[in-house]
């Protein structure tokens, strides 16, 4: 009969050093560090972009109703005013002012929200945001 006798796999051996697990640890605290800071940079900077958006679209739809001929610039403003309490809260409806001006010697009506911008997220210290919204002043157009 035939008898098989297994042969041990020959393995090469890596010549003695320091070892060399500490450096993976290292390596991952410092990419896992990287990765955060880029993803709050990356929440930061959504959450900027949405309540500049809000503000804007609040803005022009409140410039728009206060433009109507049965309206004024001050319900305009109040209009922008519930819609950004509806989107982002009281915090962010401070300053709203609503007038009827003219651009390019056009009348329109003009509603300017001030609220704070979040530099670190809901809460932390805040910047000012100043954005607008015109709308074509259906009353000074006439019949």
């Amino acid at each position: 009969m035939w008898s098989v006798r297994r042969q041990r796999p020959v393995t090469a051996r890596l010549p003695a050093g320091p070892p060399e697990s500490g450096a993976v640890l290292v390596e991952f605290v410092l990419v896992t560090i990287l990765l955060v800071v880029l993803f709050l940079g990356i929440v930061q900077l959504a959450l900027a972009l949405h309540v500049r958006n809000t503000l804007v679209a609040s803005a022009a739809e409140g410039a728009r109703y206060g433009a109507l001929a049965d309206r004024t610039p001050e319900q305009g403003a109040e209009r922008a005013r519930q819609l950004i309490r509806t989107a982002l809260g009281e915090r962010f409806t401070g300053a709203v002012r609503a007038s009827a001006t003219d651009v390019d010697g056009v009348p329109v009506v003009e509603v300017e929200v001030r609220a704070p911008l979040p530099l670190l997220g809901p809460i932390g210290p805040d910047g000012v945001l100043v954005v607008s919204g015109h709308a074509l002043d259906e009353k000074a157009l006439g019949p």
